[in-house]
């Protein structure tokens, strides 16, 4: 079952849909929305989600704008959030700034701790991170993938002691995931994940 408690216009998705295939991505791709969608089903059946049509915009544009190597992806991709949201959408109620938020919040990665965000928000990142704890192939294909986008925008030398460091700090942190609920489901299979990508 897919995550769609709003259905967005047939040209409003043909629009997203094309703004994930430019430029072509090896993992920040339609794709991954897809899963990110997935988790948030998981969510819906579980602890559930008291903003679920924003939960499901932010889902759907947080990479819509992806360039390997800028850091304001997320800031353009909530811009772009908003903009769709107001011509496509704009007499269904959506609050647009919770929508800018949750994306907002996904440039802080790694860097937010429990007390940071507020439960739903957890709980969206907690979406967005579910990689981690993915099965081990299917985690090796992101981390390919996140190589292959870099490639060509960051030096090689410089994109490995970068990743490096960010999956280490991540292993080093007490919780990867901030929600409770994706806390106790994946951070036994992140960490094994993290470990074998580290050589640790």
């Amino acid at each position: 079952m897919t995550f769609a408690p709003i259905t967005l216009p047939a040209a409003m998705q043909a629009d997203l849909e094309t703004a994930y295939a430019l430029p072509p991505r090896a993992y920040h791709s339609f794709a991954h929305v897809r899963a990110v969608l997935q988790h948030c089903q998981e969510v819906a059946e579980g602890p559930g989600w008291t903003q679920p049509r924003e939960v499901q915009l932010a889902a759907l544009y947080h990479d819509a704008i992806y360039d390997a190597g800028r850091s304001d992806n997320e800031t353009r991709s909530a811009a772009l959030a908003r903009a769709q949201i107001e011509r496509w959408l704009p007499g269904a109620g959506v609050d647009v700034a919770r929508v800018e938020q949750l994306i907002g919040l996904t440039a802080r990665h790694g860097a937010l701790g429990r007390d940071d965000v507020d439960d739903q928000a957890a709980l969206f990142l907690d979406c967005d991170m579910a990689i981690l704890g993915a099965p081990a192939d299917v985690f090796e294909a992101y981390d390919r993938g996140i190589a292959e986008e870099y490639a060509g925008h960051v030096p090689g030398f410089l994109f490995r002691i970068n990743r490096r460091r960010f999956l280490a700090q991540l292993l080093k942190r007490p919780r990867i995931f901030l929600s409770d609920f994706f806390h106790q489901r994946l951070d036994a299979a992140a960490r094994a994940n993290l470990r074998r990508r580290l050589g640790r």
